[in-house]
């Protein structure tokens, strides 16, 4: 682990004040849009970074890999709630689970062998895609697909992408994973309740992943054990807790539908920035 008793105190404290900002506009973001606190943790903390002149080729790596991190308690509380709700589809799980992480494997795998511009490249264009389906008119499918046969074990090869992916990127799936159900018609209260679950499966193998290969890494910041920050670990995991029901009670006020378009453009300004500078 990069010491932090070695560590400049000025970087230390920008590091930590940045890590907070971090772990609040993912907290209040997820609560008040729905989306995984993954896709927000990603670019802010990767701006962050390089404000404090982290060195490029592993700026992209770290963001992506303490976000994973900070998705694993996050996504046991998230899918505990969901289950004793009953919105959890069991035989989902079990068909696709296997799938997912081994894709989410093959993600991190693939991270450690391509550089930190070629893993901003996959972000900014996934991100793209992201905004546009933040502004989408919704569509609520309240009956099972007829469609697919998604309880298929050859259907899990749909969610061996969405691992995949989710792991190129630092998020726990819910941002792909929902989407992709809710267009198969699936039940939009079981996709989110589902993808909670699908996040563990994801961010525990990628996790790991990320810190097996960075391990040892030159430029990494203090307090970074592989490609994963410990401090940004605790930190963002311990705010996104506390303020994520802040951002819950936003959702039911009038200018929700502002805010959504408002880190759709965020998200848009962000991907572009990181393509521009390929």
């Amino acid at each position: 682990m990069q010491s932090l008793l070695a560590a400049d105190a000025t970087f230390l404290i920008g590091l930590i004040a940045g890590l907070i900002v971090t772990g609040l506009a993912a907290g209040v973001l997820a609560g008040l849009l729905g989306v995984g606190g993954g896709i927000v943790i990603v670019p802010v903390l990767y701006n962050v970074l390089a404000t404090l002149g982290v060195a490029e080729d592993v700026r992209m790596h770290v963001a992506v890999g303490t976000s994973l991190a900070t998705i694993i308690p996050t996504a046991i509380a998230s899918a505990r709630a969901h289950a004793r709700r009953g919105a959890v589809d069991t035989s989902l799980v079990r068909a696709w689970a296997p799938f997912i992480g081994m894709g989410a494997l093959m993600g991190a795998v693939a991270a450690n062998l391509i550089d930190g511009r070629s893993l901003s490249l996959v972000f900014g264009v996934i991100a793209l895609l992201v905004a546009v389906d933040l502004v989408r008119p919704r569509t609520v499918h309240a009956q099972p697909a007829e469609g697919p046969p998604l309880h298929q074990p050859w259907a899990g090869m749909v969610g061996g992408v969405i691992g995949f992916f989710s792991a190129l990127m630092g998020i726990g799936g819910g941002t792909l994973t929902v989407p992709i159900l809710s267009f198969l018609k699936f039940p939009i209260h079981r996709a989110i309740g589902t993808s909670a679950v699908f996040g563990l499966v994801i961010a525990l193998p990628a996790a790991t992943g990320y810190i097996i290969g960075g391990w040892g890494h030159d430029g990494l910041p203090p307090g970074n054990i592989g490609y994963v920050n410990l401090i940004g670990f605790a930190l963002i995991a311990a705010i996104t807790f506390v303020s994520a029901p802040w951002g819950t009670r936003l959702a039911h006020a009038a200018f929700g539908p502002v805010l959504r378009w408002a880190f759709a453009l965020f998200l848009v300004a962000t991907a572009v920035r990181m393509l521009a500078r390929l």
